[in-house]
């Protein structure tokens, strides 16, 4: 019985298997882009998502910008490019070598880009919830952007995020406000396949750590009375 605003919404073994498989086999995608439409409806499912995501003041500070045109597509690219340069600098011999093997964008591959911004003002000065941490509007933001990712990883569709670029030229790529802070530049759209693993961590960029390497027990760094958590991790 749904008693107020109570959700009656239990999931089942499968329903429960089927996130868990969704965050597993999430995976940034850069290099296999189809050029295939991604369709309206489709599109309209994985905006819906990410417009659910959790935000501090209930404050959904987020807009959306759909990008399909090739010359914006191309200026967002040409931004790229000058920043994947300076990156590149600021690594040393090989690590360089390794950075500048990688394909670390797909925003000409793939059909569909999605700039994920925050309006920081979107609710006025104070906010319920961001009064001590005025940066939980941010992360609201960044909410958004794991949905949308595991919307499209849901549907089948890959999802790559283009961090390597200056926000301001991002502005002005895509026409957005100095007052509207540039969260995510997005690349969508469907693949040949997706990775059995990140595709950073086959190059031998970095590991993945083990879990419990990263869990503590009520302190910082505390392991005492974890021991019958540990045997799952």
């Amino acid at each position: 019985m749904n008693v107020g605003n109570e959700a009656d919404v239990t999931f089942s073994e499968a329903e429960r298997d089927a996130v868990y498989k969704c965050i597993f086999n999430r995976r940034d995608v850069r290099s296999q882009f189809l050029p295939d439409p991604v369709s309206d409806e489709v599109l309209a499912r994985i905006l819906r998502a990410a417009h659910h995501a959790p935000s501090v003041g209930f404050m959904q500070p987020w807009d959306f910008i759909v990008v399909r045109d090739s010359d914006v597509k191309q200026h967002v690219h040409d931004a790229f490019k000058i920043a994947n340069a300076e990156a590149a600098s600021m690594f040393a011999d090989e690590r360089r070598q390794t950075y500048q093997s990688l394909k670390l964008a797909g925003i000409l591959d793939a059909p569909v880009g999605i700039c994920v911004t925050c309006d920081r003002s979107r609710s006025g000065l104070v906010v319920l919830g961001r009064t001590h941490q005025p940066e939980m509007d941010l992360y609201s933001a960044v909410c958004a952007v794991q949905n949308l990712w595991l919307a499209t990883r849901a549907e089948n569709i890959g999802m790559g995020w283009v961090s390597i670029v200056h926000p301001q030229h991002l502005r002005e790529a895509l026409g957005i406000p100095d007052s509207i802070v540039p969260i995510a530049y997005l690349c969508v759209g469907h693949v040949t396949h997706f990775l059995k693993k990140p595709e950073l961590e086959t190059a031998g960029w970095l590991p993945r750590m083990p879990l419990r390497d990263v869990t503590w027990f009520d302190q910082w760094h505390a392991e005492d009375g974890m021991e019958s958590l540990l045997q799952y991790l």
